[in-house]
């Protein structure tokens, strides 16, 4: 009988510190840190989060670059993290959904490092060339790439992209060469100057190019054509089958996180993107915000491993 006290009084405890823990949090600035360079996609939404939660805490949030290495870095530092809330990852689907798909040896585990607390949104890519590339359709595109094999590349970041492109490639009949980049900003910039032929960017750093004609849009990865970009099709409505690319980021913190921080930053960041001006940011950047239950986006997250396991094996790409 005393023994299950004890372990009453304990659970209790537990309860009442974790509490507390909540009740305080956070009393200091945290960290937002992302696997890509600034001024990619990932890092200007991670700007518009980081400011809102800072706002909602009362403390500031700093948004720490750390990219390389595949995105890999990133998610190592937060791994290795206190899981105090004050370390958070922005996890984009590369690093925490594809790599796991295509690379043999991660020097983490998506899975079991982390503890996940909600999706921030979701967003297609688009596939894009120079506005002065002759090519205003995906079979323009893939028939310059049939005719000259050896000319034809594609930039990317991380494997998100690459595994894109490379599906394309596999999809299309093409040969497209891996140029890699720091950030989707530099890539999206390298296709407008002619320095590499074409990328799948995010809409993010590529909204203002499209709309200056410096860049073109070919077709989108999603089911249904973009609101953004209406006149823009579908790779399924180009006459490219089973391209369905659909991208998200998140936020995790390190495995072992108490519920009641989980929790406190969520709250903070669904209230804060039914702020309309907040909202309107990320709708602005392309971004569908989302804000899903954690338990929720656990079970979505395992899954889309799942299914670009599947896909990669049953293209059988691989980035070992």
């Amino acid at each position: 009988m005393k023994k299950l006290c004890f372990t009453v009084v304990l659970a209790c405890l537990g309860f009442a510190a974790a509490g507390a823990m909540a009740q305080s949090y956070p009393s200091k600035p945290s960290r937002l840190v992302i696997p890509f360079a600034a001024g990619g996609g990932n890092d200007i939404v991670a700007r518009v989060v980081a400011a809102r939660l800072g706002q909602g805490f009362g403390q500031p949030m700093i948004v720490e670059n750390r990219p390389g290495a595949n995105g890999f870095i990133a998610p190592r530092a937060v791994a290795d993290a206190s899981p105090d809330g004050y370390t958070i990852l922005m996890g984009p689907t590369g690093p925490m959904s594809i790599a796991p798909a295509i690379f043999s040896k991660m020097p983490y585990s998506p899975i079991k490092d982390f503890t996940p607390v909600t999706m921030i949104g979701s967003f297609p890519l688009i596939l894009i060339v120079s506005g002065g590339l002759p090519v205003k359709t995906v079979a323009d595109l893939v028939a310059m790439a049939k005719a000259n094999p050896s000319k034809m590349n594609y930039g990317s970041t991380a494997p998100t992209f690459q595994l894109t492109s490379e599906l394309f490639n596999l999809r299309t009949g093409t040969v497209f060469q891996h140029i890699p980049y720091k950030s989707s900003a530099e890539f999206t910039t390298a296709v407008m100057t002619g320095e590499i032929t074409t990328a799948f960017a995010d809409p993010p750093p590529a909204i203002g190019m499209l709309k200056s004609g410096k860049i073109r849009g070919l077709a989108v990865t999603a089911n249904k054509r973009h609101s953004f970009w209406p006149d823009i099709p579908t790779m399924a409505e180009a006459g490219i089958n089973d391209m369905e690319v659909t991208i998200w980021m998140g936020l995790f913190l390190p495995a072992g996180a108490p519920a009641a921080i989980v929790n406190r930053i969520r709250d903070e960041l669904v209230k804060g993107m039914a702020e309309p001006e907040v909202r309107e940011k990320l709708i602005g950047l392309g971004i569908e915000p989302d804000g899903r239950p954690t338990a929720e986006f656990a079970k979505f997250h395992q899954a889309d491993i799942t299914r670009w396991t599947a896909i990669a094996k049953t293209a059988n790409i691989t980035a070992d």
